[in-house]
């Protein structure tokens, strides 16, 4: 439960910054947090339960670009995210660099506050 509560906070921290930083991506005016945290709580469950069938049904586009289409699938889950909560993307580029921003801001966050990256696999 403390693995989760961490990581929908890491989401919703990692929501804002890009929000903050990307005019592409940004929450209706007027947001409360309570908005952050649903989108949120959403990214994560949509990063869980979506995005890795989309990955799987998208396996031979990954290996022909060679993971590269793992960017899109980020920016499809992004768009997702966006029409279930108060998350606005301004089109699919906004989503695609949207998605890359906020990869790279969840694992410096991740990196600072947890204390280490995520392992990759040890030789």
């Amino acid at each position: 439960m403390r693995n989760f509560l961490i990581r929908w906070i890491l989401n919703t921290l990692a929501l804002w910054v890009v929000a903050q930083l990307y005019g592409g991506v940004n929450f209706a005016t007027g947001s409360a947090l309570a908005d952050y945290l649903i989108a949120g709580l959403v990214l994560g469950l949509a990063n869980a339960l979506v995005r890795p069938l989309l990955l799987l049904l998208t396996l031979p586009l990954n290996l022909l670009t060679l993971g590269l289409f793992t960017l899109v699938v980020n920016a499809l889950v992004l768009l997702l995210v966006a029409e279930a909560t108060a998350l606005e993307v301004v089109g699919f580029a906004g989503a695609f660099w949207g998605a890359l921003l906020l990869s790279v801001v969840s694992w410096l966050l991740d990196l600072l506050l947890v204390g280490e990256a995520p392992k990759q696999g040890k030789l």
